[in-house]
């Protein structure tokens, strides 16, 4: 790739606004303080085009700038991920950067429609990527076989076209697809969701239908090691550190168990004792780790 070429894919996705790639990544924002984000490298500040990380002491500017840190990766892996999961933001973000400052201060109308929600993309599944997620989630996740052959089968695991295991997102009793959670699988270590997921309409989950007990986890893979380790019961991903969903309180209107299992850690432990404000009838249950997969890991070495 000539340095003209390189420079032009990068003005493509630099203005894609930080909170769009926060919230692809699966990150969550406090809802006391609308520019702090909670990710999986810590809290974040952003303001504006800028953001930084007071646990690591780095920030920078720009939404390159953001994946190389989210991802430890460098400049060009960084806009090859924006071009491929959020190309479509970009091109919104590029096609204001036109409009005059005079335009942007005109009140809006009442009657002018609410922007468009972004469109779901899901991953194409490549099946000559398989073997490579089935080994990520068997020799390094130490996940069970026997528990995974069922979801992959149903096709709520896949391999998209990078090699990422993708965990289908789903509503309803007919579980529609409402998004995905990524994961990479290489050894820059990365999580996000597909363009366009609700987090709010569905979510991955595992277990036996009829089962009364759910325990909500912050990712899929901690979903399907609790799963692991409490096999009688649901164990449902909220794709990230959220006290509370839309989905949640039709499950207690329904009768379920419920526990919350988020990671024993500052966010989590905040996160549970929101949840348990919000909905008392929920309890509390701290994976025996740091996280539900940290004990299966620790377990079988």
């Amino acid at each position: 790739m000539s340095r003209d070429d390189f420079r032009r894919r990068a003005d493509f996705v630099r203005a894609i606004p930080l909170e769009v790639v926060l919230t692809s990544w699966g990150a969550v924002r406090d809802r006391r303080d609308k520019s702090q984000w909670r990710t999986p490298r810590g809290p974040l500040s952003v303001t504006g085009t800028k953001f930084f990380n007071w646990h690591q002491e780095q920030g920078g500017g720009g939404a390159i700038d953001l994946v190389m840190h989210l991802g430890d990766m460098d400049a060009a892996a960084a806009i090859c991920w924006l071009q491929q999961h959020l190309g479509s933001a970009a091109t919104t973000a590029s096609s204001t950067v036109g409009i005059s400052a005079n335009a942007r201060a005109q009140p809006s109308s009442s009657s002018a429609p609410a922007p468009a929600r972004q469109l779901l993309r899901l991953p194409a599944p490549d099946p000559a990527r398989l073997s490579r997620v089935r080994r990520y989630l068997t020799d390094r996740r130490r996940l069970a076989p026997s528990i995974l052959k069922p979801l992959i089968d149903a096709g709520k695991i896949y391999a998209d076209g990078r090699g990422n295991a993708v965990f289908l997102m789903v509503a309803g009793k007919v579980n529609r697809p409402i998004g995905a959670e990524l994961r990479g699988t290489g050894q820059q270590i990365w999580r996000g969701l597909a363009p366009g997921s609700s987090r709010d309409a569905g979510y991955f989950w595992i277990g036996i239908p009829g089962a009364r007990k759910i325990i909500l986890c912050e990712s899929a893979i901690d979903a399907i090691s609790c799963h692991q380790l409490h096999p009688n019961s649901i164990g449902i991903s909220t794709a990230g550190v959220r006290p509370d969903a839309s989905w949640l309180a039709p499950l207690i209107a329904r009768g379920y168990d419920i526990h919350c299992g988020f990671d024993a850690d500052d966010p989590g432990e905040t996160a549970s004792r929101q949840m348990i404000a919000q909905h008392p009838a929920i309890q509390r249950l701290r994976p025996p780790a740091h996280d539900w997969n940290d004990a299966i890991t620790a377990w079988r070495q």
